[in-house]
């Protein structure tokens, strides 16, 4: 009797385990929000620097607006994933404008993130910083 007296008691804690082990995993919550989307729509600058002039950029939807110099672009912008869209000139002013910019998020921050463009399938890649101002 002994024996089976061993078997249940065993049996017992084992299940009171798997229950205590399923409740903490089940009320547990990350504490990390993902808000990475917060970069698809606001206003937006990238600082004038080695490879980049001063540029002041709007999204809204669909659209970015771009700012720099006394010139003033719209592009469509299309959102793969959070970490990934294509920019294309909606009214190309050459034939470099024709090209889709690919952009690549490599790491993100609370207000800027960190990119790689790529324009079209060319070997041209460039990096550089994004600050969200609004």
């Amino acid at each position: 009797m002994n024996y089976k007296l061993r078997i249940k008691n065993s049996k017992l804690f084992s299940f009171c385990v798997a229950i205590a082990v399923f409740s903490v995993f089940h009320s547990c919550k990350s504490e990390f929000a993902d808000n990475s989307d917060r970069f698809k729509e606001g206003v937006f600058e990238i600082p004038a620097g080695d490879n980049f002039v001063k540029e002041t950029i709007i999204r809204k939807d669909t659209i970015q607006i771009s700012k720099y110099g006394n010139n003033v672009d719209t592009l469509s912008i299309k959102w793969k994933n959070n970490f990934f869209y294509t920019l294309k000139y909606i009214n190309p002013k050459n034939e470099l404008q024709k090209d889709p910019m690919y952009i690549q998020i490599n790491k993100l921050y609370d207000d800027k993130y960190d990119f790689t463009v790529k324009i079209g399938f060319s070997k041209f890649s460039q990096k550089g910083t994004v600050y969200k101002i609004e």
